[in-house]
């Protein structure tokens, strides 16, 4: 969809300047008129994205469907609900998709189309599984669908804020700490213990070489940290190869590994029942599943489960082979295709990795704090002791 740089007259009869994307410029015209302005003048600006708000919050996102959900179900048509969320919302940003959505479906668009022009805000999946609501006139159970899946993905990303907020800030504080040891105490108490005459232990030489090559070669040190990181994010961004042994490490890394792989596939599961559970087939839910993955040694998996379906075996017997997935989880999907309830099998599924994925998470939360003060003592230790022993052992020596 086009973006156009407008001027415009609102009520109060000031001009008021802006970006916003419509189909054309008499759909401009009448977003801003149901905005309460006049447009004076509108120019196409090629190529250009409107973000010029930010960007959308998954909080934003969630209150969207929900709301939709609610006037759908009650008979309010499409129209109607997208003009009572766009004047009750207080993005800037949101407010000017909800204006772009109107003029799109009063042009003839349907919904899922309306929001196919905006991926940065409603991704493949959200527009593909819309569209299946609006096929199969279940438009309010998909997005009640959506809600949930929203909720527990907003739920999930907070959880794992708590857990690296703890560890990046105490990090942050140790590395401060043993930068300023390092770059200005210990540089001040060496030539001190030098003129002592003591002959200084192992421990203590070991600080003032790492203190001297910090204080000498700092400014190279420090950005040379991240490096590798940045590379492997490089290099994974350009090499299919190197993304997928990047993504195989992430898996089988120590404590991080494990939690990453219940968290993903939790992720695929949820996705799998809910576009299985709107009315697409499995294998056109796999597909979709396997986007969302976000892990190529998973999403390899997944599409492997794919073909073997095309080939006519079971979608059990495939997750089994691919042995990415625990024996419960199999017997449960086993057990929905016998029964003809896959979709209450897969939703139990996304229940079974929720579970895992949460009391993983606890029990890291519980395992950080301490590790996090031995990592910090026995850094501070060793400073401590490698300054202040020599200095304890000269004055007992001079005591006797």
């Amino acid at each position: 969809m086009p973006s156009f740089s407008y001027r415009a007259v609102d009520a109060a009869g000031n001009i008021v300047r802006g970006d916003l994307e419509a189909a054309s410029e008499r759909a401009l015209e009448t977003q801003l008129r149901q905005s309460g302005a006049e447009l004076l003048r509108a120019v196409e600006c090629r190529g250009k994205r409107f973000r010029r708000h930010g960007r959308l919050r998954r909080k934003d996102l969630i209150g969207f469907c929900f709301h939709m959900e609610q006037m759908t179900r009650a008979g309010l048509p499409i129209l109607d609900a997208l003009s009572d969320l766009r004047d009750s919302t207080e993005h800037p940003m949101f407010k000017e998709v909800l204006a772009s959505l109107i003029g799109s479906v009063e042009t003839g668009r349907t919904l899922s189309q309306a929001m196919a022009e905006f991926p940065a805000i409603f991704d493949d999946v959200f527009v593909s599984l819309v569209a299946v609501g609006e096929e199969s006139g279940e438009l309010s159970e998909v997005l009640l669908r959506l809600t949930e899946s929203l909720k527990w993905q907003d739920e999930l990303v907070s959880k794992a804020k708590t857990l690296v907020i703890y560890p990046a800030f105490v990090g942050t504080v140790v590395l401060g700490v043993m930068l300023f040891m390092m770059l200005y105490v210990v540089p001040q108490m060496v030539d001190f213990m030098r003129e002592m005459g003591e002959s200084l232990p192992l421990h203590t030489r070991a600080l003032i070489a790492f203190s001297d090559f910090l204080t000498a070669h700092w400014w190279w040190v420090l950005p040379a940290l991240p490096m590798p990181f940045v590379l492997l994010k490089l290099g994974a961004e350009r090499s299919p190869g190197i993304r997928y042994r990047v993504d195989d490490w992430k898996l089988r890394v120590w404590l991080l590994g494990p939690i990453l792989k219940k968290l993903t596939l939790s992720r695929f599961a949820s996705y799998f029942a809910l576009c299985y559970g709107a009315g697409l087939n499995v294998i056109a839910s796999l597909k979709i599943s396997e986007d969302v993955a976000g892990n190529a040694v998973i999403r390899k998996g997944i599409a492997d489960i794919g073909k073997a379906i095309a080939d006519g075996h079971s979608l059990s017997d495939c997750i089994e082979r691919t042995q990415l997935f625990p024996p419960l989880v199999i017997r449960m999907v086993r057990m929905g295709e016998s029964t003809g309830r896959l979709d209450d099998s897969l939703l139990k599924v996304s229940y079974f990795y929720d579970r895992e994925v949460n009391e993983a998470i606890e029990r890291l939360k519980a395992m950080i704090e301490p590790a996090m003060t031995v990592v910090l003592g026995a850094i501070m230790g060793w400073i401590m002791l490698s300054v202040l022993g020599p200095i304890y052992d000269t004055i007992s020596n001079m005591g006797i």
